[in-house]
């Protein structure tokens, strides 16, 4: 029996997608819930799966066109077909290549990106480790076993995928100038145009400040092993008390947690928190709802679902709807000081920075310290000059006495 195959429905605030890979072919055999097409938004890449055991019989919208939101993109045959497809199909010559693909176990769970790169490369997935959550196998999994080396960890994936793998290394002959033309992705096209707007329609500024990271990282080394154990695996990392922090700093200063529409400025009486978090995709920021009311375990744990997310390229796009104000931490790949952009409508940015050893004047001694330069960008027509420095003055003075936060004072 044949039937449609629709693009997903899209939330209001995505007007099209674009047909970015097809991992089934026409007359390809295709079980229920496999994955057979993804399709790019500016916001998140949505998985559309098999609603049946079958095969495609027609593929209407091929790779880099556009669809809209419910838009036939093939027609599907269910029924037996699938189990008869692969003899009918299988190559004269494939008798070394399809062996890597049978006799792969089925229960092992590739993300989108994973599943591509095995296609490419026809590598065998039994052979390789897995260290996704729930034994998926990632992209760097699937890098990792190429290169012959260790499966990457989760906690280092975010920063390796910041390699842009649409750009492979080009071979360099002496004498000759190689090019690679690769079409920007809509999610990058959709940063550089929000990038943009910020910076033409917002009066934006910065202002900088230091912080002494010693109390924070001596608190972190006295409690983070009993707080891992306490609390199922949750790393005590520096985001959660900075969240903290920022939330207590945006309580005494509404109008850095507001926003701008139109005419209106728009003064928000809840503390989400959007965390911008690096992916193989580009730059996503996820928000952490009602910060407020999170323990630090409960900010440390959602932060890190959102890492594995955005590895794996499963962020939803409610994940990054809304926020009232966000922070972005260029330390980890080493950044000593920035001026982060806005993300509107939001009126301010936080930016955290690399944490480096430099003498500073105490009680008039020279003591080499743990310093990191904290950024705050804001929208001068919002936010006076006064209020952003106080309000950055107010992050530095929690971070520098931890107990402050708790207390709320």
């Amino acid at each position: 029996m044949a039937k449609e195959i629709k693009a997903p429905t899209f939330p209001e605030s995505v007007a099209d997608g674009v047909v970015a890979t097809w991992h089934k072919k026409p007359g390809e055999p295709v079980k229920r819930d496999e994955l057979i097409v993804d399709i790019e938004t500016d916001k998140v890449v949505l998985e559309v799966v098999a609603p049946n055991d079958g095969v495609i019989e027609k593929v209407l919208k091929e790779e880099g066109e556009t669809v809209l939101s419910e838009e036939v993109i093939a027609i599907f045959k269910e029924g037996a077909v699938a189990a008869e497809a692969p003899a009918k199909e299988a190559p004269k010559g494939a008798e070394q290549a399809a062996p890597a693909q049978a006799e792969a176990p089925q229960d092992l769970v590739l993300s989108p990106s994973a599943r591509k790169l095995v296609e490419e490369k026809g590598v065998d997935v039994s052979q390789i480790q897995a260290s996704g959550k729930g034994g998926r196998i990632t992209k760097e999994d699937v890098l990792a076993h190429l290169s012959g080396g260790a499966a990457a960890k989760p906690a280092t994936a975010p920063a390796a995928a910041t390699a842009a793998p649409q750009m492979p290394a080009l071979q360099v002959q002496s004498g000759e100038r190689p090019e690679k033309r690769v079409p920007m992705t809509r999610l990058r096209a959709s940063i550089a145009r929000r990038l943009v707007e910020a910076q033409q329609n917002a009066a934006m500024l910065t202002t900088f400040n230091e912080v002494n990271m010693k109390p924070l990282m001596d608190l972190r080394a006295k409690y983070k092993d009993i707080f891992e154990k306490r609390h199922n695996g949750t790393r005590l990392g520096y985001m959660s008390f900075f969240v903290k922090a920022a939330v207590e700093a945006l309580k005494r200063f509404p109008a850095v947690n507001a926003s701008i529409d139109g005419n209106d400025m728009v003064y928000h009486g809840y503390f989400d928190i959007g965390v911008a978090v690096s992916s193989d995709r580009g730059l996503v920021v996820p928000v952490v709802r009602n910060a407020d009311a999170l323990s630090l375990a409960d900010i440390e744990g959602t932060i890190k679902e959102y890492g594995l997310k955005a590895r794996d390229g499963k962020l939803a796009i409610e994940d990054m709807t809304g926020g009232t104000f966000t922070i972005s931490n260029g330390g980890v790949f080493g950044s000593l000081m920035s001026t982060p952009i806005l993300n509107p409508p939001q009126t301010a940015i936080l930016g955290m920075h690399k944490i480096q050893e430099r003498p500073m004047a105490v009680d008039g001694q020279v003591v080499i310290l743990p310093m990191m330069y904290l950024a705050l960008s804001y929208d001068h027509r919002m936010i006076d000059g006064k209020e952003a420095v106080q309000f950055l003055v107010t992050i530095k003075e929690l971070i520098e006495d931890p107990a402050r936060i708790l207390l709320e004072v």
